[in-house]
């Protein structure tokens, strides 16, 4: 048997548990959002009901962020103890119980316990699936199938977020929280009977060989055994995170604020402010298809340039936001729009198959984790920054939006420097 020819026997030997991990993680991430979404589809509403003011709202959502954050990078670390399959699971149950806290809740202080446990629990998703992934797939085929993948986290906000608002508008905001924890209940079932972990345990070896790590870099990597990580290695990983927590500050502002000011500026119904912030979602959803195939196919796995090049057009989609956006709710949903098309594939690209690509397969949970976690701690400044200046600024969308302005060029200059380092071969993405 030649090489070739061995190399598709192990390929087609692969391809139906490749189906299996796939399909497996897809519904897990985007079950993940059906326990993170509500809060956000529910805020006015609930608030209304607990009488709570947009700077509590801001902390409670800062609380959630926070523990999110704590959950990702934490999650480098047990992910590689318990297993990315075991990680899935204890998340996903854990996020389910909160969210039946969350319908039940009447105070301020029970929402805030619950949200910090959600968040430690919703931080265990996107690092257990882009573990599970590294061991099952090639670098050649990475940005095709993760730019397909990646589908969940659009496909699971916009779905969750839908689900919240019919919910909404038709049992009230308790429901949302209910009604979504019901459904991810069953995701979890089909994960168990899907996720096949690694293929060591199904009697596969490896697709690929794991690149050695020199003498130097397991000198450098020094407490860090295992992950056979350069300098330049770490360093791109932390500039990696740097720019997610741009991209994060970004889609979480669209994600938790967008159906707010819909219902309070824009006047429209909770339900309908939530069907039409999705808009993001249903952009985004194309993006990353797009922007996987074409680092594959164009760039050959090299994915810097695309990704320096797409936040710079994100960065003009703020722009006109703030300039237009902020008076008109046409005008709003068209940035929205553009922000999802742009923004969505450069967070794919460095989250998931760059993560794979710098981090190597031993190292993927602990690089996703770190980039993620990273990029999690953007969140937390937006709801703290957001909630207070719609206070201070008498609900005046235009200095929001300013904000966001300035944080999408942030993102986009250390971009920059990461596709510098990659023409310099300093960073492997």
């Amino acid at each position: 048997m030649t090489r070739s020819a061995a190399a598709e026997a192990l390929d087609k030997a692969y391809r139906p548990w490749q189906v299996r991990i796939f399909s497996a993680t897809w519904l897990a991430y985007a079950g993940y959002y059906f326990c993170r979404k509500p809060f956000y589809v529910v805020k006015a509403d609930m608030a209304g009901s607990l009488h709570l003011s947009a700077a509590q709202l801001g902390d409670l959502g800062t609380v959630f962020l926070a523990a999110y954050a704590v959950g990702q990078f934490s999650s480098a670390y047990f992910g590689r103890k318990l297993g990315p399959r075991l990680l899935l699971l204890l998340g996903i149950v854990i996020s389910v119980i909160c969210n039946l806290a969350f319908g039940a809740a009447n105070g301020y202080w029970t929402l805030m316990l619950f949200l910090a446990l959600n968040g430690m629990a919703q931080g265990t998703g996107w690092p257990g699936c882009i573990g599970s992934l590294a061991y099952w797939f090639r670098r050649d085929q990475r940005g095709s199938v993760l730019g397909v993948w990646s589908t969940c986290y659009q496909a699971g906000s916009f779905l969750a977020t839908a689900w919240a608002a019919w919910l909404l508008g038709r049992a009230g905001w308790r429901w949302s929280y209910f009604g979504s924890a019901i459904l991810l209940l069953g995701i979890w079932l089909v994960v168990v009977l899907l996720h096949p972990d690694r293929p060591e345990k199904a009697g596969l070896q490896p697709l690929e060989p794991e690149e050695e790590p020199s003498v130097a870099a397991k000198q450098t990597i020094a407490g860090k055994e295992g992950l056979g990580w350069t300098l330049n290695t770490t360093i791109t990983i932390l500039i990696m995170g740097s720019i997610y927590f741009s991209i994060k500050f970004l889609r979480y502002a669209l994600w938790s604020w967008a159906p707010f000011f819909l219902r309070q500026n824009f006047g429209l119904t909770g339900d309908k402010a939530g069907y039409l912030s999705t808009v993001f979602e249903v952009a985004g959803f194309l993006s990353v298809m797009l922007s996987g195939f074409v680092s594959d196919k164009l760039f050959h796995g090299r994915r810097a340039f695309l990704c320096f090049a797409m936040l710079a057009m994100m960065t003009l989609s703020f722009v006109l936001m703030s300039t237009l956006g902020a008076g008109s709710v046409v005008f709003f949903t068209l940035a929205m729009a553009l922000a999802g098309l742009m923004l969505f594939g450069p967070d794919s690209l460095l989250s998931g198959a760059g993560a794979i690509d710098v981090g190597s397969r031993r190292g993927a949970l602990a690089a996703a984790g770190i980039i993620n976690g990273m990029g999690s701690i953007g969140p937390i400044f937006q709801e703290e920054i957001i909630g207070r200046m719609y206070t201070h600024a008498g609900q005046d969308l235009t200095p929001i939006f300013q904000v966001l302005v300035w944080v999408a060029a942030a993102g986009t200059a250390v971009m920059f420097l990461l596709w510098v380092r990659a023409r310099q071969g300093k960073a492997n993405i």
